[in-house]
């Protein structure tokens, strides 16, 4: 399906969805658990395929009639075997955290996904799985899905690399928690995407299990029982989807756009907010209120490095287009072994609306200034290449036609209704009844 959109003001207040870092690591926390309830969940295709894998390990989810809450019924750190292959479809974290669920069964678990999935690299974390004596194929020997993989793995200690995915660390601790001697991860080369960790351990934390960083890298103890208090836990506000709005209200907002649900976290892409106020948008972060207000800005170029904050690179690539001189996106070579190559999706679909880009391996130079001229543009089966280039077509002359729009369902299934109700003119994408709340 795809989205139309012509050159729009936007405006009033959103709430953003829920996050969908915590969602993942919270429903698969209380699998590893007896159980628990997850208030506050994303519900998206990346969200559910976690769901699905909990219930194929043995243990049940069960979504609420208006999709507030999971009840979690857990595999109590004991895995079974799937009774048959586990489809993760295009979700990266459900396959990467899912694979070390694998290394705990007492037998062989094959992992798969679509075609875009069984293109991204599980190397380290094979590896790794071997090093703790579990077993942990690629069946075409290229690191890549179909996978098959089993144990059941004791603990012990391994060394990773650090700047391919930090969910390989993530998935290690989380199953390192209910191995009998728990886990130490060694990291070769420095961490990317460190905050994504931080998530992990305040989830962990949050649900009554013990892990740390190390001078070496990170360390979970064994024997360990996943109960967060009281059997509730609570997600919060996703600022990578939260990314979009503001920009939105940056570059398309001359009233003002309050965006809800911001609530501080362990969130590195919070780091937009730092990005928008050095590119010198007028943005106000009310902490305790949750709230934030960005109105349209004259922005200009910055330097970003997004080591940490991966995700943020399509949102920081369109407002460095719009923004006057040059933006240089640099750290960003593990941006391409996302749902798609990201740094070149953005590359070559801003070239396409008229903006001077260049690409190198590490590095996304953006030279903004000149008005974007609109296109139809590949969104790459990838959400956030989708939403990005939506928020260009905002301000872009002429339509924009993103293609493949149903990709948001992975993270922000409402974001066209969302966008629509704040004022912008989006064409030919259905209306869904789950969309986030405008008011």
């Amino acid at each position: 399906m795809d989205a139309t959109i012509s050159p729009s003001t936007v405006g009033g207040r959103a709430r953003a969805p829920p996050s969908k870092s915590y969602t993942h690591r919270a429903v698969l926390a209380a699998g590893y658990g007896d159980g628990a309830t997850v208030h506050d969940p994303l519900v998206s295709a990346d969200t559910r395929a976690t769901m699905r894998a909990v219930s194929a390990y043995g243990g049940a989810t069960d979504l609420s009639s208006e999709e507030a809450a999971v009840v979690v019924d857990g595999f109590e750190g004991a895995p079974a075997v799937p009774a048959d292959v586990l489809d993760c479809a295009n979700s990266g974290t459900t396959m990467r955290l899912t694979t070390a669920t694998a290394a705990l069964a007492d037998g062989l678990v094959v992992l798969t996904g679509d075609s875009s999935l069984r293109s991204r690299p599980h190397g380290p974390l094979l590896d790794a799985i071997d090093q703790l004596g579990g077993r942990a194929e690629s069946t075409r020997g290229n690191g890549q899905a179909p996978l098959v993989v089993g144990g059941p793995v004791d603990g012990g200690r391994v060394s990773i690399p650090g700047d391919v995915s930090s969910q390989f660390v993530t998935a290690l601790l989380l199953a390192g928690a209910v191995t009998t001697d728990g886990v130490a991860v060694g990291l070769e080369t420095q961490l990317k995407s460190a905050p994504y960790v931080d998530i992990t351990l305040e989830v962990m934390d949050a649900f009554g299990v013990e892990a740390e960083a190390t001078d070496e890298g990170y360390r979970v103890p064994g024997g360990q029982s996943y109960r967060p208090p009281g059997g509730e836990y609570h997600v919060p506000g996703d600022f990578s989807s939260m990314s979009y709005l503001l920009a939105a209200g940056a570059l398309a907002a001359p009233d003002g756009l309050v965006v809800e649900g911001a609530h501080p976290s362990a969130q590195g892409d919070a780091a937009i907010v730092d990005v928008l106020d050095r590119m010198g948008a007028e943005i106000d972060w009310d902490r305790d209120a949750g709230e934030i207000t960005v109105s349209q800005s004259a922005l200009s170029g910055v330097e970003v490095s997004v080591a940490d904050t991966p995700d943020l690179l399509p949102t920081i690539a369109v407002l460095a287009a719009v923004a006057d001189g040059t933006t240089a996106i640099t750290d960003c070579e593990h941006v391409r072994y996302k749902e798609t190559d990201r740094v070149r999706a953005m590359a070559e679909s801003l070239d396409e609306m008229g903006a001077a880009v260049v690409e190198e391996q590490d590095r996304l130079t953006v030279r903004g200034g000149s008005p974007l001229q609109g296109a139809t543009l590949d969104g790459r089966e990838d959400h956030r290449t989708v939403m990005s280039l939506a928020v260009a077509g905002l301000v872009a002359e002429g339509e924009t036609t993103v293609t493949g729009a149903d990709d948001v369902d992975a993270s922000f299934p409402g974001f066209f209704d969302v966008l629509e109700s704040l004022g912008a003119t989006p064409i030919g994408v259905r209306h869904r009844d789950e969309a986030y709340p405008v008011t």
